[in-house]
């Protein structure tokens, strides 16, 4: 069925507080995607929503946002992988177009966070986990992670400043960066300075400065067949590879608490279909909700082996002007993170990235580029791999 293209891309900016309704968020997204492909909404064949539910009170989505953007009649569908929902969709819009089924596939990650409390949203959050054997007992993201620092820690000698870089480098792209909530520099010095909020604790080891924080927010991807690709755009951007892998649920199942098997296997899965190695990626948006969960990323990708990924930070190679440039969009650190709209927005970033325009974001001439999404604690994985050739 030839290539599959992606031919517009947009986002909203992220916000602590959305004003508006769930379908006017959702519409941020889409007239930047809009304008960014050139194209008319009858020239798209389907679309697919995607969110996690419970943060408002709207069943159904995909059916209110396809009236509201003028996509009706056409079938509309609605996914959720937890904070990966959106880059799920990008693989079924990949399946659909490949089965040829559809030709133009559009793809709508939002969540509206702020309609709910930040008690509320943890509670959601933790049931994500298995609501039989684990949410039950109070647990919560921040833990979860935390559970993952401590045992790299102590296996590789993972330090508090090592994490604390992590951070350092995403507020030093997100200063720059219109769409991210959080555009204050954050400096090393924060981290053990008792009056600097990034150094209260929020589950040891992590601190707050290791979290990313919940936004309202929308992304949308056009993604079509080779031959509408050519015919619309000038510079699509082609999937060459998408590896997607899930975990068991609960923590007792899992045998690795030094990285995510989900990145490590669909990572595999990806630099196989595309026929690349991760020696060949020139750019990477990896799945920072905690900075630890940055570390593990790059160790499970390949960009350092195991226990080394503190070294690439050490060195600045994942700084724009290394060798391996991950998340200097800011991240989700700096980015916020609202789970439906995550995946979306990171390949947007790359996107930008391989067409050359990231503005003050821009690596230079990069022709492969990686994004890696995470939903829930390492439940689900996708990772993809796009290029410009």
């Amino acid at each position: 069925m030839g290539k599959v293209g992606i031919i517009g891309v947009g986002q909203s900016a992220f916000v602590r507080g959305y004003g508006g309704s769930i379908r006017e968020l959702a519409f941020e997204g889409f007239k930047e995607c809009m304008k960014d492909a050139q194209i008319s909404v009858k020239d798209i064949d389907a679309s697919i929503v995607c969110s996690a539910p419970e943060y408002d009170k709207q069943r159904s989505p995909a059916g209110v946002f396809a009236e509201y953007l003028g996509l009706t009649p056409q079938p509309t569908f609605y996914t959720e992988s937890l904070c990966s929902s959106s880059s799920t969709g990008l693989k079924l819009a990949y399946s659909l177009i490949k089965s040829g089924l559809h030709d133009v596939v559009m793809v709508i990650g939002f969540q509206k966070m702020s309609e709910i409390s930040s008690a509320e949203s943890q509670e959601r959050m933790g049931r994500g986990a298995d609501i039989q054997w684990e949410s039950p007992f109070g647990t919560m993201m921040p833990a979860y992670y935390a559970m993952y620092a401590r045992a790299h820690m102590e296996k590789y000698g993972t330090t508090l400043e090592d994490l604390a870089l992590i951070r350092v480098k995403a507020s030093t792209y997100g200063q720059i960066n219109e769409k991210a909530v959080y555009r204050k520099p954050v400096t090393l010095e924060m981290f053990s300075d008792p009056q600097s909020p990034m150094s209260n604790p929020v589950a040891s080891p992590l601190r707050v400065g290791d979290c990313c924080a919940n936004a309202d927010g929308s992304s949308c991807l056009i993604v079509a067949s080779e031959e509408k690709a050519r015919a619309f755009s000038n510079k699509p951007v082609w999937i060459l590879g998408i590896g997607a892998a899930s975990a068991p649920v609960n923590m007792a199942a899992r045998d690795l608490f030094t990285g995510l098997s989900v990145g490590e296997q669909a990572g595999r899965q990806a630099y196989e279909m595309a026929g690349v190695t991760p020696k060949d990626i020139d750019v990477a948006e990896v799945h920072d909700c905690f900075t630890i969960a940055e570390m593990m990323a790059y160790e499970n990708l390949g960009f350092a082996k195991p226990g080394e990924g503190k070294d690439l930070i050490k060195s600045k190679e994942t700084y724009k002007e290394g060798s391996i440039p991950v998340n200097v969009d800011g991240g989700l650190l700096s980015k916020g993170h609202p789970i439906g709209a995550t995946g979306g927005s990171q390949i947007r970033t790359i996107v930008l990235q391989l067409r050359g325009e990231a503005g003050e974001m821009q690596v230079k001439d990069p022709e492969i580029g990686l994004v890696h999404n995470i939903g829930g604690v390492g439940l689900y994985g996708n990772v993809t791999i796009l290029g410009r050739a």
